[in-house]
């Protein structure tokens, strides 16, 4: 990976950072491959993330960790889902966003426009994770997170359901 950035002429983390935001949301192809950030030229909260934070210690960047911030997806915080949310009768849906901290100070390199200012006070929970944990660890525990919720909050829907309008969301956010 860093034969591919410095031929880029990345050498340091602002330069990479920058870099990173550019590169387009989307899904890779294999989740567990960060390096597809770069080769395929897009990717998600998660493997922009996880990369950043597998190269951090190459640009000397100290005290990063890798964060899953659970918010409440909503239409206050992403104004193109208030109609679909309305729609199927929903305030709000639990939702995964990974971003890093540094020094305890979150940085969010998913988009040019970062999300985090829009989703800090929508913010239910937040862990850390390490890079490989983006893949399995993160899908299965936004699930287990959204089961809860949605007995906490006596949802009428089915999980299938909800993950259903969750993954619609994402893509209504993509496009």
């Amino acid at each position: 990976m860093l034969k591919y950035l410095h031929k880029k002429n990345i050498a340091s983390w602002d330069a990479l950072t920058l870099y990173i935001k550019a590169i387009p949301y989307g899904r890779n192809a294999n989740r567990e491959d960060f390096s597809l950030v770069l080769t395929e030229n897009k990717g998600t909260c998660s493997s922009k993330h996880a990369l950043l934070k597998t190269l951090a210690k190459d640009f000397n960047k100290d005290n990063v960790q890798l964060i899953i911030g659970i918010f409440k997806m909503n239409a206050e915080n992403m104004p193109i889902l208030a109609n679909y949310l309305n729609e199927n009768q929903l305030e709000y849906i639990p939702e995964a966003h990974c971003y890093l901290k540094i020094d305890g100070v979150p940085f969010d390199y998913t988009v040019e426009d970062s999300l985090y200012p829009k989703i800090k006070n929508d913010i239910l929970e937040e862990i850390e994770i390490e890079p490989y944990q983006v893949s399995d660890y993160k899908v299965h525990y936004h699930k287990e997170f959204l089961k809860n919720w949605m007995q906490e909050t006596h949802q009428s829907k089915s999980f299938d359901e909800i993950w259903k309008i969750r993954e619609t969301c994402i893509q209504k956010l993509s496009e």
